[in-house]
């Protein structure tokens, strides 16, 4: 089967939907019987614009920035992605091959219409790996009104969710919001988030020499935007300060990343590092060195989301921390598994208290939670199960 996957970031970008994105297409193609095509933008001059490993192949289209920019710039640029992607795709030797299968990554919400092309020029079936629920997310964000714009993006979420055969969200409880969108014909199905095994790469961090050496780590890996409400967590690390045996480290690109380095200088906050982003092939080694991951996610979503991150957390033993809007799906996993602590509550003291409790379990209690997060991990969200699931779909689902 010749399957394209299109999305809007791929390796080596260090978020977890990047990471997510390489270990799926490199389970696709490790079925001999798939070739695999990515196409993704290329933002970073000195990738290479083609990559080939056996039967993955990865076309990387130069196109305007889409990431830590302005919302307006942002909008802008994402509208004209699908323009670029199909430039560079037109161009390329391997458009000339004939898909049995169209895969795509939203976010994204605007690659509707490259999909829509493809699909009825090589007739084939697509399947939407739906994790953003944009532009609601960004309404309970508070980062957008339901003025006109909203409406105008309701509308290109619509248009996408068309041109979709099958549709796999990541949580149940996003089915009801599909469902006012998509007809009967259209598949929805659950697709959990996924990680392949890990491969440990050298780190270019080294906690031990840093001025956290000898503490216990919590960290959070991934994007710092507006959608992570980082101010309740700084707030969170400023009333940690007294307890110098407990250290927090952030990595990761986004909004926020500033503003956090700010508020670090004004408090001068000594058990908190921030590092910019680095290789993905260096997250298990980081992991390796700290003792819990941190989930952060504004109150204020209606929506559900089971973040790549806390997969990734999962996989390396880590029991997590998490700030989730109310009813989050992620909610009733972590307490009925026993993976963490989790905090939903506005009020600061309530995170405070999560986190000390954490902080202060017993080594046989986080022994557990690490057990446990691993056995989730090998049961509900490897990267096999994952292509298996969108391989059958694509081969059994009605082409609309």
């Amino acid at each position: 089967m010749n399957i394209l996957l299109i999305a809007d970031t791929y390796v080596p970008a260090s978020i977890s939907a990047a990471q997510q994105l390489r270990d799926f297409a490199e389970g696709l193609a490790a079925n001999s019987e798939n070739t695999v095509i990515v196409l993704v933008p290329k933002n970073d001059a000195h990738l290479p614009a083609y990559e080939n490993n056996s039967n993955l192949h990865i076309i990387r289209a130069r196109c305007l920035k889409t990431k830590d920019v302005g919302y307006l710039w942002r909008v802008v640029a994402e509208l004209f992605l699908p323009v670029f992607l199909y430039l560079t795709w037109r161009r390329s030797p391997l458009a000339k091959l004939s898909l049995q299968g169209i895969v795509w990554y939203s976010p994204s919400i605007f690659l509707g219409p490259l999909v829509h092309w493809l699909k009825h020029k090589h007739r084939c079936r697509s399947y939407l790996i739906l994790r953003d629920l944009f532009p609601d997310w960004a309404v309970d964000a508070g980062v957008m009104g339901k003025g006109s714009a909203y409406k105008v993006l309701k509308w290109v979420e619509a248009y996408q969710y068309r041109r979709a055969d099958v549709i796999g969200v990541q949580t149940p409880a996003n089915l009801p919001h599909l469902q006012a969108f998509v007809s009967a014909q259209r598949r929805l199905e659950v697709l959990p988030n996924w990680l392949a095994p890990a491969n440990i790469a050298p780190c270019s961090i080294n906690l031990s020499l840093s001025t956290l050496a000898g503490r216990k780590i919590l960290v959070y890996a991934g994007n710092m935007g507006v959608a992570q409400d980082m101010p309740p967590i700084l707030a969170m690390v400023k009333a940690m300060q007294p307890h110098t045996d407990w250290g927090f480290v952030f990595v990761g690109r986004g909004s926020e990343v500033e503003r956090i380095r700010t508020v670090i200088a004004q408090h001068k906050l000594d058990n908190i590092l921030v590092f910019d982003e680095i290789d993905s092939a260096g997250i298990p080694a980081l992991f390796a060195q700290c003792h819990a991951g941190l989930i952060a996610l504004d109150l204020r979503h209606r929506t559900h989301n089971i973040p790549g991150k806390f997969i990734a957390y999962l996989r390396a033993g880590l029991p997590v921390l998490a700030r989730i809007n109310p009813g989050n799906d992620l909610q009733n996993l972590i307490e009925q598994q026993q993976l963490g602590f989790v905090c939903h509550d506005a009020n600061a003291e309530q995170l405070e208290a999560a986190c000390e409790a954490l902080f202060t379990a017993n080594n046989h209690a986080l022994s557990r939670m690490a057990d446990n997060g691993r056995m989730q991990w090998r049961q509900l969200y490897s990267a096999e199960a994952c292509c298996r699931q969108v391989c059958a779909a694509l081969s059994s689902a009605k082409f609309i």
